[in-house]
């Protein structure tokens, strides 16, 4: 049970996502405020299937991270924070990036990647990554024009970084909580 709905989270939240691109006429017919409200509830149920999914799943092992990874996806994860917080807006860093929050997306995705070498991690995490890499080719075909915001300044990138820090702690906090302790 715990396979299905892993997959029908991955694929609801695919599915919610895409609406817009695969059926705009079905998306359009639930108007601006209702649509918003109908696609935030499926993303919701897609997080709670994943998670109950996910949980629910047998341990296959795939293969064994090595040790350090657990670094390298603390470092992942943290670039990852700091690119879908308001730093790309606000900040300079980041400002002339046109789907930053989809690249942190993908850089998330593959941080837990390498330090997860079940199969359900696998679904999981790889179902998303192919999202996020899909989402902004599928984005750019969509709306070809973009502008760049105006560029912010750097102390604003530096209050996002510390930000992203602390909330990096948390997240690792919850974590272990969870039983899943990221800090090595």
């Amino acid at each position: 049970m715990g396979w299905i709905l892993l997959i029908l989270g991955v694929a609801l939240w695919w599915g919610a996502h895409e609406l817009k691109r695969f059926a705009p006429e079905r998306r359009a017919s639930l108007g601006a405020e209702k649509g918003k409200g109908v696609i935030a509830i499926a993303l919701v149920v897609a997080i709670v299937l994943m998670v109950i999914g996910f949980r629910g799943t047998p341990v296959l092992q795939v293969w064994y991270p090595p040790a350090f990874f657990t670094h390298i996806n603390n470092l992942l994860v943290l670039i990852a924070i700091f690119m879908m917080s308001p730093a790309p807006k606000k900040g300079r860093l980041l400002n002339r990036m046109r789907h930053p929050m989809l690249a942190g997306f993908s850089l998330w995705a593959v941080a837990h990647l390498l330090v997860n070498g079940d199969l359900a991690s696998i679904v999981l995490f790889g179902g998303l990554l192919s999202w996020s890499l899909t989402a902004p080719v599928l984005i750019n075909r969509a709306e070809p024009e973009w502008t760049a915001p105006a560029p912010g300044t750097y102390g604003k990138d530096a209050m996002f970084l510390a930000a992203s820090a602390v909330l990096l702690i948390v997240i690792g906090l919850i974590h272990s909580w969870l039983g899943y302790y990221p800090f090595g």
